[in-house]
């Protein structure tokens, strides 16, 4: 049972329907661990991204087939009465690193504590990277999107340029005053 932690049907505590115990048992995964721990991660101010940038890169892959993975970037190592967790991300630029790091390791404590019911012994965090967000906010609306013209902005229609085959720009709109 590695990787599992399996509480003993004694300590499950009283039936929520009468009061009577429970006998049986319960298995925590690890998987399971690191995706309470990862939802608690990313619910913090300054966290852009969980995982590094090939961990990313591949999570956009699965994303894009329906296979995401909500654990990327969170290990956790599950005891018999203890969690240790393991969080890699990226930071927003100008939220301070350490305030970053010192937000998740408390949101993943409580989280896992409360919803698993285990001892955390150390939350590890470790910052990639830094994402420094474009200057230009409208840049993401105005980025190409598959099958449209680099050059071309949004909701003018791209036009072949003469002389140049194979070549498209954009075409040229004008009110009324800019034309006098």
């Amino acid at each position: 049972m590695d990787g599992q932690y399996e509480f003993p049907g004694s300590a499950a505590g009283p039936h929520p329907a009468g009061g009577a115990q429970e006998t049986g048992r319960t298995v925590i995964s690890e998987t399971a661990v690191a995706k309470v721990a990862a939802i608690a991660a990313r619910s913090v101010h300054g966290v852009h991204a969980l995982g590094s940038g090939a961990a990313r890169s591949l999570g956009a892959i699965r994303d894009v087939v329906g296979a995401t993975d909500l654990t990327q970037g969170v290990r956790a190592e599950v005891g018999e009465t203890q969690v240790a967790v393991d969080v890699n991300l990226i930071a927003e630029y100008g939220v301070p690193l350490q305030l970053v790091a010192d937000g998740v390791r408390a949101a993943v404590y409580a989280a896992v504590e409360d919803l698993v019911g285990l001892s955390v012994i150390e939350v590890n965090v470790e910052i990639n990277d830094v994402h420094i967000p474009t200057g230009d906010p409208d840049r993401a609306a105005t980025r190409p999107r598959h099958g449209e013209h680099p050059g071309a902005l949004p909701n003018r229609p791209a036009i072949p340029v003469l002389g140049h085959p194979g070549r498209v720009g954009e075409a040229a709109f004008t009110t009324p005053e800019e034309q006098s």
